[in-house]
């Protein structure tokens, strides 16, 4: 029953993006969409991801709030070290074991990073639900620090925002290991 449900949401989405990209509505543009739709999903299969959690809105709000500052601040910081030009930045691929083995938080977590300037997805082992993550101008262990927490921050909020209860109380049980893989 989920999956039937899962499939008409995501012929319902692609239907109105369809529609959204010909910027006109009419009879014809939905039901092209709709049979486009219908066309791809049955192509291109999505795979069962499953949505245990429920929206929490203050976690949604602590999320997005903090999200924006961090895109901000992150942005003001490439720019200081584009045009300072004092040294050459220094960069690190880190490995992050996330603490709640989800498709759905890998994901999430792998966007969210990888929308903040400065850091970048390069590599996922979706089996032990690691991210490795490509890191901007790393001077030393004590930025490295900081970036893992960041990082365990970040799903925190993410799990705080989207999460069940399970999920949560994994985030106490068990924080993500961080490790440095490479420089």
């Amino acid at each position: 029953m989920d999956r039937a449900r899962d499939r008409v949401l995501a012929v319902v989405a692609l239907t109105v993006v369809w529609v959204l990209l010909w910027g006109v509505f009419s009879w014809f543009t939905l039901l092209g969409g709709l049979l486009v739709s219908m066309l791809v999903l049955a192509v291109f299969p999505l795979p069962p991801v499953t949505f245990a959690g429920r929206l929490r809105p203050v976690g949604l709000a602590r999320f997005a709030v903090r999200f924006m500052t961090d895109l901000v601040v992150a942005s003001f910081q490439l720019v200081w070290t584009a045009f300072a030009g004092r040294r050459v930045p220094r960069s690190a691929v880190l490995a992050v074991r996330l603490a709640v083995r989800s498709d759905l938080h890998l994901t999430l977590c792998a966007e969210a990073v990888s929308l903040v300037p400065g850091s970048l997805i390069v590599d996922t082992d979706r089996a032990e639900g690691v991210l490795y993550i490509h890191v901007f101008d790393v001077t030393g262990a004590a930025d490295m620090e900081r970036f893992r927490r960041d990082v365990r921050e970040l799903e925190e909020r993410i799990v705080r925002a989207v999460g069940s209860d399970a999920e949560i109380s994994m985030l106490a049980a068990g924080a993500g290991s961080i490790q440095e893989v490479a420089r």
